[in-house]
């Protein structure tokens, strides 16, 4: 097992839009101090905007973990409920459940899961109706 490197994690409430986006903005925070590429910078701020926004957006809340060892840094979204009916659905580019709400922010164009995979060299999902979803991804380092 590799050493931690450093171990965060950021509570995200359901529909906070005040606050949304304060996670991954002190994740990229933390990954530039700790000299991380800007390549991999960049895919993993886009990847951790993403799924908090998604917590924000479309769970009851939970908790954006960030842990980076040597050769990686993984993120692990986890939320309370409602969960995902059809995984394969949510994949598509586009296709979104945002409220009207999210929508009138802005926020709900169905770019979210897609881009998360498109980012992050590993990505799984997985995710039960009524209990919630588990989301985790990882982005090499060398």
């Amino acid at each position: 097992m590799s050493e931690t490197l450093l171990h965060a994690e950021y509570p995200v409430e359901a529909e906070d839009y005040t606050v949304a986006g304060e996670a991954s903005a002190d994740i990229k925070r933390k990954l530039k101090q700790l000299g991380v590429s800007p390549n991999v910078l960049r895919r993993v701020a886009v990847a951790s905007y993403e799924v908090e926004l998604n917590l924000v957006i479309h769970s009851d809340g939970g908790v954006l973990s960030l842990e980076v060892t040597p050769e990686r840094v993984r993120l692990i979204s986890k939320d309370r409920g409602p969960g995902i009916p059809d995984l394969d659905l949510a994949m598509r580019e586009g296709w979104s459940t945002a409220s009207e709400t999210a929508r009138s922010l802005g926020f709900g164009a169905g770019m979210g899961l897609p881009n998360m995979k498109r980012n992050a060299d590993e990505f799984d999902i997985q995710s039960t109706v009524g209990e919630g979803t588990t989301i985790q991804m990882g982005f090499f380092l060398a």
